[in-house]
């Protein structure tokens, strides 16, 4: 099992974007568009710091960091994203690992602290996130302290 950064191993690209899209997409593109799309603003924006894939011989699960992710929090950065763990691998600790995965990357780049959102309750506690406020879309917003 090892940990790849997506955005530089293009292997596992296309099946990120499918994976995103299927769970937090509006789905207003066609599923082909869509790939097009995040292909090009992946890899041409620089809003994506990294994405983290878990693999083992297949594509377990990833982990995001992008610069910004909350339009109503844009001063804030950078912005954990993403965590996905394929539902035949759920419960086993896969979550944990990209977790800290992305924590360690986000300090090695000097960043203090990374922020997230989310509708989930009573999740990200387990991985010391700390509350803030309720956003305007019914997420809560969050922070890691990285020191």
């Amino acid at each position: 099992m090892e940990i790849i950064n997506i955005k530089n191993d293009l292997k596992y690209l296309d099946e990120y974007i499918t994976l995103c899209y299927l769970e937090w997409s509006n789905k207003q593109l066609e599923l082909s568009k869509y790939i097009e799309y995040k292909k090009d603003k992946i890899l041409n924006d620089d809003n994506v710091i990294f994405i983290l894939g878990l693999v083992d011989k297949e594509l377990i699960g990833f982990i995001s960091l992008f610069k910004n992710d909350c339009d109503e929090r844009a001063s804030l950065t950078p912005w954990y994203a993403t965590m996905f763990v394929k539902e035949k691998y759920r419960g086993k600790g896969y979550s944990k690992i990209l977790n800290d995965a992305l924590l360690r990357e986000a300090k090695k780049l000097g960043y203090k602290k990374v922020y997230l959102k989310s509708e989930l309750i009573n999740y990200y506690e387990k991985f010391k996130a700390k509350y803030i406020e309720n956003l305007n879309d019914s997420e809560k917003l969050y922070y890691i302290d990285l020191i």
